[in-house]
């Protein structure tokens, strides 16, 4: 029999700032975090992003080593403090070699790569920063985590795009069920706005060019969007064995209840534009909860604000749980119409976002929905507008370049 996971501690950064507090007000209200970059105008064609805003590092972690980490390092260990500090766990109590990390990044260093090819050009190859290998690769923010508060468990990243967040979670609750681990840090995060990656995603003809008006350019489902939105940020879970956590008196937030994985099978970027991936990840998780399509309220979409990306979700959903005419009672929102895209701390910031939900019986909304592309399947958005709603069970989506699939369902 699997060993039942739940939620106990959580914690997050984003382009609203530092904690869950600050996001969360911001998505309850309606509110855009995208501004325009601080990136040099002149050398772009996309100026607008959703930039983690400037705070005390000092707070979370050592000056000098702040120097030496990334800052999707950075973010991580911020997301994976304040997670800690939630869960009242006391570390002399614990057998840390039960304690582990899963967090990983869609792309890592990247502005660590870009500056230091910079130096490389101007001073030569042997003028790189003896930091550089540790601070671009994905595995340093579960390996600093675990440095921080002398994790002994597994400690290993996740990189599948911005799916990443998603499946370090759901490998976390795997990893707790078989017995390898009692607790575990589990997330993603992401830092990419540099010359380096703006520049390529907006060589892809994925971003969004609306920079006359930053806070309408996100807009999925809406006829007049143009591309996501180029985000920042991270999110970290404490995940525990439910009997584990119940015998040292945690607060439990969720459990854990389901986690479906799958593969489109299909394109390097685009998804099956007829959802089949996603909409079986999407049947896995609420066969793994042992929930079925009528006891999900709430599903934070992946909703990028592309426009196949909206179309191929959207059948999914329509196709594993019916459209809006032949369920009423479920509700679908994008929170990326607020935050942006965080790529690999999408899925982990979202998981919390579907927490609050439940916890507080409310809907965040799909901002900027103006004029639903016929294209999208019939479904409630939630359009404009937060919604208070009674709910047991929510799903939250999470799908990357590649094709892969991730689908967490969490319930009271």
């Amino acid at each position: 029999m699997k060993r039942r996971v739940v939620v106990t501690g959580m914690g997050c950064i984003s382009p609203f700032g530092v904690g869950i507090d600050v996001l969360w007000e911001g998505l309850k209200a309606g509110k855009s975090a995208i501004r325009y970059l601080t990136l040099d105008k002149e050398k772009h064609l996309v100026h607008i992003g959703g930039q983690v805003p400037e705070f005390d590092v000092t707070k979370y972690v050592d000056p000098k080593d702040a120097r030496r980490m990334d800052k999707f390092i950075l973010c991580s260990v911020v997301a994976a403090t304040l997670a800690m500090e939630d869960s009242g766990l006391d570390l002399e109590k614990e057998d840390l070699t039960r304690f582990g990390v899963i967090a990983g990044s869609a792309a890592g260093g990247l502005e660590t790569i870009q500056k230091n090819h910079e130096v490389m050009q101007q001073r030569g190859y042997h003028k790189c920063s003896p930091f550089m290998v540790p601070m671009m690769i994905t595995n340093m923010a579960a390996g600093k985590i675990s440095i921080k508060y002398g994790l002994k468990g597994m400690s290993k990243s996740v990189v599948t795009a911005c799916a990443t967040g998603a499946h370090s979670i759901g490998d976390a609750q795997r990893a707790i069920q078989v017995g390898d681990a009692d607790i575990m840090i589990a997330g993603g995060a992401e830092a990419g706005i540099c010359d380096l990656g703006i520049g390529a995603f907006t060589s892809a003809k994925t971003l969004s060019k609306n920079n006359e008006d930053p806070a309408k350019a996100s807009r999925p489902y809406d006829i007049k969007r143009d591309g996501f939105i180029m985000s920042e940020g991270a999110g970290m879970l404490i995940l525990e064995e439910r009997e584990h956590a119940i015998k040292r008196g945690a607060r439990i937030y969720a459990e854990l209840a389901g986690y479906g994985q799958s593969s489109d099978a299909y394109d390097m970027v685009a998804p099956d534009p007829t959802g089949s991936g996603a909409a079986l990840a999407m049947e896995l998780a609420l066969k793994d909860a042992n929930l079925t399509t009528k006891d999900i309220g709430y599903i934070n979409a992946h909703g990028t604000s592309t426009h196949a990306g909206d179309i191929a979700e959207s059948k999914a959903i329509a196709k594993v749980f019916g459209d809006k005419e032949q369920n009423n009672n479920l509700y679908v929102s994008s929170t990326k119409s607020m935050t942006g895209h965080m790529l690999g701390g999408a899925g982990s910031v979202e998981a919390i976002i579907s927490i609050k939900a439940m916890l507080e019986g409310i809907i965040p909304p799909t901002i900027n929905l103006e004029q639903q592309d016929s294209e999208v399947a019939n479904l409630n958005y939630t359009p404009n507008k937060a919604v208070k709603k009674e709910l047991n069970a929510v799903l939250s989506n999470s799908f990357g370049f590649g094709g892969c699939n991730a689908v967490l369902v969490f319930k009271k």
